[in-house]
């Protein structure tokens, strides 16, 4: 009864639920960089380098009969060919670098929001006065 108490305690404490909140925002927000990625980004970046499709771009290592070639990635999955599949790990490096810009944007900006602001200095207090008439005294003599 007391690992059920102490679990409760755990897992209603304040970091984390906000934990579990990041990671379901988290989610939320892979769906949304994987459709930019896919159809904004990856779109643009095809036509400049030619029409070219990323998610498509592989390498059969070995294919599923003698001699077959494959037109598509699906295809050749499909098929049961054995391939490395380099325009996925593009796909998935561009999405990277994009949450990783996002997520320095968004720190970039809470400390910004965060920083305290340089205002005037309080006064110095009746106890740092007495210090310093002492401090002036003594190197007065």
């Amino acid at each position: 009864m007391q690992v059920f108490k102490e679990f409760k305690e755990f897992a209603m404490r304040g970091n984390v639920i906000e934990l579990a909140v990041g990671v379901i925002i988290g989610a939320a927000f892979t769906t949304i960089v994987d459709s930019v990625v896919k159809d904004l980004i990856n779109p643009v970046i095809g036509l400049l380098i030619g029409g070219i499709d990323f998610s498509n771009m592989f390498v059969t290592i070995k294919p599923a009969a003698e001699g077959a070639t494959y037109a598509t990635l699906k295809a050749a999955q499909d098929a049961g060919a054995v391939t490395v599949n380099y325009g996925l790990f593009v796909n998935a490096s561009i999405k990277f670098l994009i949450v990783a810009f996002v997520v320095f944007m968004l720190v970039k900006s809470l400390n910004k929001l965060l920083k305290p602001t340089p205002g005037v200095p309080a006064a110095p207090s009746r106890q740092e006065v007495l210090l310093e008439e002492i401090r002036d005294a003594i190197r007065k003599k």
